[in-house]
């Protein structure tokens, strides 16, 4: 089985190094970075499972390579920051980011978080990578939604994975509660403001009235539902 390869992006060589020692103790394979302008071109050749990025690099602001790595790699991404403002956290999960992790931490942290996205996604219904509902089509495997024209919009990995449990759970009530435990994350402010944030942007994406809006229904107090008629294929 292959080993999942974690890149690393932070200009600490120190921070780089524990990270990649207790990565590869656990049994994957990683490549680590200390300049965005070396991660970016890296990427034209690997396809990384997760990347670890920090915010304050040297030649790149990290909340927008954040941003373009949510919507266009796949990958999970974990930010690594000394910045620990719940405001900086939860710009950090509306950009698409998956996790957010404070410096100074325990190595094992990371691994375990790490560890804890992987299985989550590898526990993930094998329902499909392609989903057909209401004029879209939802391609998992490219992180696009297409219209019935043919149009494409794509969609970052994070709000993929909220997309994806309304899909596979249409017309039930899905709770806060149990998004965060599909999902991950710690519960709380900045958990439920990164699910308002996501599901905002996908109803912005699939063009429904903010007002009234007809497949991701809020149901006050107690969830969503997804009224769609969803096929996988």
């Amino acid at each position: 089985m292959t080993q999942p390869l974690v890149t690393i992006l932070d200009d600490e060589p120190a921070i780089r190094t524990m990270l990649a020692d207790a990565l590869e103790e656990a049994g994957f394979q990683t490549m680590a970075f200390g300049r965005a302008t070396e991660f970016e071109a890296a990427l034209r050749n690997a396809a990384p499972d997760v990347c670890l990025v920090d915010l304050s690099l040297p030649d790149r602001d990290g909340l927008t390579l954040v941003h373009r790595l949510a919507l266009e790699q796949g990958a999970t991404v974990i930010i690594i920051s000394g910045r620990a403002e719940v405001q900086d956290k939860i710009t950090g999960l509306e950009l698409g980011a998956d996790d957010y992790i404070i410096k100074p931490f325990d190595p094992a942290e990371v691994v375990a978080r790490i560890r804890a996205r992987l299985r989550r996604e590898s526990a993930t219904p094998q329902t499909g990578e392609t989903a057909r509902f209401n004029g879209w089509t939802a391609h998992f495997d490219r992180y696009v939604l297409e219209d019935d024209t043919g149009a494409e919009t794509p969609f970052s990995h994070a709000e993929g994975e909220v997309l994806r449990l309304f899909l596979e759970r249409p017309k039930r009530l899905i709770s806060r509660n149990a998004m965060q435990e599909a999902l991950g994350g710690a519960a709380g402010e900045s958990f439920d403001r990164a699910m308002d944030v996501r599901i905002s942007r996908l109803r912005t994406k699939l063009r429904e009235d903010p007002k009234n809006p007809r497949l991701i229904k809020t149901i006050y107090g107690a969830g969503y539902i997804f009224l769609g008629d969803v096929n996988w294929t």
